[in-house]
């Protein structure tokens, strides 16, 4: 019984080190690598650079007060359509203290001037109905009379404007704003009850609403110092507006800035394209948007995937690996033309029945 127990041992490591010996054989012996190969292919190569930018109205005018006050009343808002000379808002006129002062001084003045010329005119008229003067010296002072009376006229009237920004005589409202352009509402940055400033040569004035016409609209985006020399004024546009998935729109280029801004050490271009809206589509004013140039295009042209490729830096050659026959490859020369950084045109070297090396 210990005899066969011992045997059974015995044939049992024997095994085991037949087993680690023929794994270890097998681990040590080399596997012949089998090389994959590709041939060149058919496609349209694409050089673009891309820049980044916004959608916005070629043409935004900013309707300002033109007397300062407090807002009265809005007849917009957001969003609603304008036209030309269309009541904007009503602003009650608070008088200023200076102004106010000096408008009723000149009435006052002017009061007295046109009381001592009334004075002298009904005088001298008498005199004149009694043969006493003549008619030449009646004349002047009939003229000194409606001379004071029309610069009094004129000195109250300026007072009401003062006081109400009206005068009820021409009836004309210096208090109501007009829009001055055809267009779409974009902002209305005030709120009834809001002090507004006048606009002058010292102010820019309180801003009351910003009116664009949404249909010539323009992207407005900023390219690389490193791209800027490859484009041009007329070079088409393809668009991507961040909050209309899925649709492009075309644009044409039409303005490249001639100096450069320094953005985080990045010296950027800006650029202005003609963004060719579709019928039917809105774009709002605001909306981010990247643009593709297109630099080059080829179409349908001989091309490998540029990881197929061996560069030699020193000669500036390029290389594949021709198969030219089981597993058996030679280097040959090819010349290169446009790539998009994933595919490269083949300009000689190769035919499309050709078959070369597969790099990983």
């Amino acid at each position: 019984m210990k005899r066969a127990l011992y045997i059974f041992i015995g044939l049992f490591f024997l095994a085991a080190l037949g087993g680690t010996f023929y794994y270890l054989y097998d681990k040590a012996q080399e596997k012949p690598v089998v090389y994959s190969s590709v041939s060149p292919f058919k496609t349209n190569i694409v050089k673009k650079t891309v820049a980044t930018g916004s959608i916005t109205p070629r043409k935004e005018v900013a309707v300002k007060s033109h007397i300062s006050g407090v807002v009265d009343k809005l007849f917009v808002e957001a969003g609603d359509l304008v036209k030309k000379n269309q009541l904007i808002a009503r602003i009650k006129i608070i008088p200023n203290i200076s102004s106010l002062n000096q408008a009723e001084a000149r009435v006052k003045t002017a009061t007295i001037n046109f009381k001592n010329a009334k004075a002298e005119f009904k005088r001298n008229k008498n005199l004149f109905n009694q043969q006493v003067i003549s008619q030449q010296e009646f004349v002047r002072y009939e003229l000194e009379y409606q001379l004071r009376d029309q610069e009094l006229e004129t000195a109250k009237e300026n007072l009401e404007i003062v006081k109400e920004g009206a005068t009820k005589k021409k009836g004309s409202v210096s208090n109501l704003i007009y829009s001055t352009a055809d267009g779409m509402v974009l902002e209305v940055p005030v709120k009834e009850g809001n002090f507004v400033i006048e606009s002058n040569t010292f102010n820019d004035g309180t801003t009351l609403a910003s009116i664009a016409d949404m249909n010539e609209m323009i992207f407005l985006g900023k390219v690389d110092e490193s791209e800027v020399g490859k484009i041009r004024q007329g070079m088409p546009l393809s668009l991507q507006v961040g909050a209309i998935q899925d649709e492009t729109f075309e644009a044409l280029l039409e303005y490249i800035s001639p100096k450069g801004i320094d953005e985080e050490g990045a010296i950027q271009f800006e650029i202005k394209a003609e963004v060719r809206l579709k019928e039917g589509t809105f774009l709002r004013s605001g909306y981010s948007a990247n643009a593709d140039i297109v630099l080059e295009k080829r179409d349908s042209v001989l091309a490998l995937q540029e990881s197929n490729l061996i560069f030699d830096d020193e000669s500036d050659s390029v290389f594949v690996e021709l198969e030219i026959g089981e597993q058996e490859f030679e280097k040959r020369l090819v010349k290169t033309g446009l790539s998009d950084g994933i595919n490269i045109e083949i300009l000689s070297g190769l035919k499309p029945k050709d078959k070369v090396k597969e790099l990983k």
